[in-house]
Parts: structure tokens; C-alpha cells; sequence
């Protein structure tokens, strides 16, 4: 007779995700590395997204001590990795991120630029690696600098190239910016100190020293490992999904984590064996998580706290989603930071609306402070908050 799988229910992964997500008042956290390492990583796309993700999992949330992780003490570091996506990384994660996503993004994108620019401008390897250490040097000189800088400092990265010809959007842009993300997904240069607020998106750039190189199937499992003890229990499509890994690298790195198959409510999953186990009870609180928040991006599979009906209200065409609500485990409304910095509020749940709602967008609008921002893509209920139409 086959022994039954373990089961989780949907009840208990909602109990889970709140308890280490720290999606609930009494156990946000104290620093912004205690918040990005309760969550692996915070997506970075959206560079706001970093400073609120953060700010709804600290007590105290301050935009000075997530700048000092950053750009001072580097206990977080931003990296471009899994799905060719950027995330700030906490610093003992990085090495194992790099080897694990990064350095295959790397290649790819070195590859996909080094063809452009072998048939538009004739360049090869040689000509390609020779300006890469002209660019590493003169940061070096420079300590720290923006692409335009640099492109005043290396002729090379004014040339320009053709993007989609003979369209109506054809483009014809200089190589700087593509040239410099390819360093810096090869981690010779790294993201610094944007120019302007926390949500500015004009970053400087500044030299680092490699990461050791790590073997890449030790770093995927160590990378699956740490994935399933924030995410976990998680699907066989979850693991490929987050990681951008193809399915191949996907199973062998969960055969190496000592996950136990269990069943869902939503199909068979992976979990630790201290997923098993029933988190102790809290008190639910309400959370106003941003655009694509760790949390909300955290799972392919999400029926089990997205209800599919509300999908296309807080999802784009491209599977990015906007700024939500959560209450005990699940979304139950979305968000929207109007011009004159209301925070604007929708719930699906009525039941939810007096269970510090309103203290919570008191306590995101005092983060903002004078700072404005909108997700860098559109969200069919967040523009209807934003324009006061929902």
C-alpha cells in the first residue's frame, strides 16, 4: 500500500508565509537586513520597491539605514540574477546568487550584445574585453560614476546601435547602458548611490571585487535550499518559475535541498521537514506590500492567497503585480500613492477594513514623506485608485 504524502493546506502555507514574511506588526523587524533576509531578496526593479518592501517589515522603517546597508556598509548588495531581474541581496547570499543566477545571466546578455555589436559596429571578443578594462579603470579613477560620465570617459560607450529598424519604434541608442549592465551582471561594477530620492532610478556606478566562484550546481542547491525555508512549500514550478532555471537544473537542485514531497491543496509541492510543523499562532495585521513585492512574486502557483478572479486588477500583461494589501496570509485589496501622497485603498474583503487599514496608510504615507511614485508599469486597479475612479 503507497503511504500518503504529507499534507500541507492552504491554511497552514498562509500561516507560514505571515509568520516568516513578518507580514503582521509584532514581528516586523528591526533592521533592513533582518527584512530583505526574511523575504531572501527584495525586488529591485522598481528601485522604490526596495525602501517599501523594507519599510512595511520594520518597526521603525528609515530610508537612511537602508541607503547605509547599500552604499556604506554593503550588507546588502544589488544584483541583477534570477530571471534576469535585480534584487538587493543580503551579503552572505550573494556569492551563492551570483554563481546560482547571475553568472548565466551574465553570459547570456554578454553574448546577446557581443552579436549586436559584431554586425552593427564591428566589433569582436577582443575589442569587447579591451573596453570592459578601459571602463574598470577609469571607475577606478573616477571612484564612482553615472553612464554619462563614464561614456565622456570612454569614447566607446557613445557609439550607438539600431533597435528594431525600419519600425515605428525604431531606436538608435548610445551602448553605454547596455554595455554597463553586462559588467555589472558579470560583477566587475555594481549599482551605487542613485542621484536625486530613493526612488530615482539614475544610478552611479562603482568598481567591486569579484565574488569567489563558486561550483554552479553547489550554488543552486544552496540557492533552492534558502528559497524553500522563506517560500516553502513550494511546487516543482514555483522553484523553475523564481529562478528562471530551465527544468533540468530545477529538479536536480531540489534533489539536492532534503525536501520532502507533500501534498497541497493545489497539487503535490516541496517542503522542509520544519515546513511540517504548525507555526505558532499571531495576531493578523494588515500589510501594504509595493509593486512587486518578494512576497507577492514569491510562487507561479498563487490560488492559495490571490483569489484568480482578482488577478487581472492587480496583474499586467507581463505577469507584474501592483501594490496590494494582505491580511492573514492572503491579498484582500490593492493600493495607490495619489499626487498629493494619499494613500488610497481598495479592499476586496469588507471584513478586513477596521483591522488597522487606516493606521497602516498613515504610517506608508509618513515613509513617503514628500517623495511621489508609480510603478514603472500599469496596474488596471491601482491606476483606477490613482485617478480616484475605483
Amino acid at each position: 500500500m503507497t503511504t500518503p504524502l504529507p499534507r500541507i493546506t492552504d491554511a497552514h502555507r498562509r500561516a507560514l508565509l505571515t509568520t516568516r514574511h513578518r507580514l503582521t506588526p509584532a514581528l516586523r523587524a528591526a533592521t533592513p537586513e533582518e527584512a530583505a533576509g526574511s523575504v531572501l531578496a527584495l525586488h529591485a526593479t522598481d528601485p522604490a520597491s526596495v525602501y517599501l518592501s523594507a519599510a512595511a517589515r520594520q518597526s521603525e522603517p528609515s530610508v537612511g539605514e537602508l541607503e547605509r546597508a547599500q552604499y556604506e556598509d554593503g550588507t546588502l548588495v544589488r544584483m541583477l540574477c534570477m530571471r534576469r531581474t535585480v534584487f538587493v541581496v543580503p551579503r552572505d547570499l550573494a556569492p551563492v546568487v551570483d554563481a546560482a543566477a547571475a553568472r548565466p545571466v551574465a553570459a547570456r546578455l554578454r553574448r546577446d550584445l557581443l552579436k549586436v555589436l559584431a554586425e552593427q559596429l564591428g566589433w569582436d571578443e577582443d575589442r569587447f574585453t579591451a573596453v570592459e578594462r578601459v571602463v574598470a579603470d577609469a571607475l577606478t579613477g573616477l571612484g564612482e560614476a553615472t553612464a554619462a560620465q563614464l561614456s565622456a570617459a570612454v569614447p566607446e560607450l557613445s557609439e550607438r546601435i539600431v533597435q528594431a529598424p525600419g519600425k515605428k519604434y525604431e531606436a538608435r541608442p548610445k551602448i553605454a547602458n547596455r554595455f554597463l549592465g553586462v559588467m555589472a551582471a558579470e560583477n566587475r561594477i555594481r549599482r551605487g548611490r542613485p542621484l536625486g530620492s530613493w526612488a530615482s532610478s539614475q544610478f552611479r556606478w562603482r568598481p567591486v571585487e569579484p565574488y569567489p566562484e563558486l561550483p554552479a550546481a553547489e550554488a543552486r542547491a544552496a540557492l533552492v535550499t534558502r528559497y524553500l525555508e522563506v517560500f516553502g512549500p513550494a511546487t516543482t514550478e514555483d522553484v523553475k518559475w523564481w529562478t528562471g532555471w530551465n527544468l533540468t537544473e530545477t529538479r536536480k537542485a531540489l534533489a539536492e535541498t532534503g525536501a520532502l514531497a507533500v501534498a497541497l491543496d493545489h497539487g503535490t509541492g516541496h517542503a522542509l521537514p520544519a515546513d511540517l510543523e504548525t507555526p505558532a499562532p499571531v495576531e493578523p495585521g494588515i500589510a501594504l506590500l509595493p509593486a512587486l513585492d518578494p512576497t507577492s512574486m514569491g510562487w507561479r502557483q498563487r490560488d492559495w492567497y490571490l483569489q484568480p478572479a482578482h488577478a487581472a486588477d492587480l496583474f499586467d500583461t507581463n505577469g507584474n503585480i501592483g501594490p496590494t494589501v494582505w491580511w492573514d496570509g492572503r491579498i484582500v485589496g490593492a493600493w495607490s500613492q495619489r499626487q498629493d501622497g494619499e494613500i488610497a485603498t481598495h479592499l476586496y474583503d469588507r471584513d478586513v477594513s477596521g483591522s488597522g487599514l487606516k493606521a497602516e496608510t498613515e504610517r506608508l504615507a509618513a515613509f513617503y514623506g514628500d517623495v511621489r511614485t508609480r510603478p514603472s508599469f500599469g496596474i488596471p486597479l491601482e491606476r483606477r485608485l490613482y485617478d480616484g475612479t475605483a
